[in-house]
């Protein structure tokens, strides 16, 4: 396979990390830290693209901060959907693929099947608002992979099994709202399909567009960190809670500022059927990355 330029944003983030090494066997990556490059400037996106002319952008920068959007609308509407935008503009008169990250906030969780790509969205809070008008600008160019997903976690980075493990390790109770539902996604799973999907694309297999990704099954929070801290007591690691004494709450209770969808399983026959793929359980991540913890841990 001819190796490629890679343009990779948002490397310093939980998934842009992982695809850090997933694509190196791809290409050359070229991962700009925020001091090479202000991405909220589009005069020094412009000249980093000049400067690198990539064959391919992978764009895994996005303002993820749900409720701190309400404030900052400005902010996470640059970031998620001008960025994408002037990707695509950019991308359009070199011929690059662009490959965009969605959010599964784009849709209002009042259904009660999973997801697919054809589905009507209906964001209901400012985060989800940037993130679809960042998908509609990117599908507007030919060659684009845009991958939805949600709930992604990493053994580093800010997310819920980080957070989750730091509290069991100081409190002795915890509560976890039990009535969202989705299923929660390994930073280094969506990597690995990336990676997998871009080879099929460069050999002209498969087709551009927009796909879910997913891991099989689905939870709820509470689930999730009931799961969590059976497996990390499974492995040894020292908690002041445990999962049977993790109480369920009403999202309600939380008054957050930034309304959430109740109900967020995407279904990824699409992916699968086109390229060939079998999504892995939700567990399997929580697992590994659990084990990736205390690996680090002991090290």
């Amino acid at each position: 396979m001819v190796r490629r330029r890679i343009l990779l944003l948002g490397s310093r983030g939980q998934l842009g990390h992982a695809l850090a090494r997933s694509l190196a066997p791809l290409g050359e990556i070229t991962a700009p830290t925020r001091e090479q490059c202000d991405l909220y400037d589009p005069g020094a996106v412009l000249r980093l693209l000049e400067r690198t002319r990539p064959d391919c952008i992978v764009n895994a920068a996005a303002y993820t901060a749900v409720d701190a959007a309400e404030h900052h609308p400005a902010l996470a509407m640059q970031l998620n959907a001008s960025l994408p935008a002037l990707l695509a503009e950019a991308a359009g008169r070199t011929g690059a693929w662009l490959v965009h990250y969605s959010s599964d906030y784009v849709y209002s969780g009042r259904q009660a099947t999973p997801y697919t790509e054809t589905d009507a969205t209906e964001p209901l809070n400012t985060y989800g608002r940037s993130k679809l008008a960042g998908d509609q600008a990117v599908a507007g160019y030919s060659r684009h992979l845009i991958l939805r997903t949600g709930w992604v976690f990493h053994r580093f980075g800010a997310n819920f099994l980080r957070t989750i493990l730091r509290r069991a390790r100081q409190q002795t109770r915890l509560q976890v709202v039990d009535d969202q539902l989705g299923a929660p996604n390994s930073a280094e799973f969506i990597a690995a399909v990336t990676a997998h999907v871009l080879r099929d694309l460069w050999r002209d297999l498969g087709a551009p567009g927009l796909y879910h990704v997913a891991s099989q099954g689905h939870t709820s929070w509470y689930g999730y960190a009931c799961h969590l801290l059976t497996e990390a007591g499974r492995h040894g690691l020292a908690l002041r809670c445990s999962a049977d004494t993790i109480q369920p709450i009403s999202s309600q209770v939380l008054s957050r500022l930034a309304s959430r969808p109740a109900y967020a399983v995407l279904d990824t026959a699409r992916l699968c059927d086109t390229f060939d793929l079998v999504m892995p359980p939700w567990q399997l991540g929580v697992s590994q990355v659990v084990q990736d913890i205390l690996r680090l841990e002991a090290s």
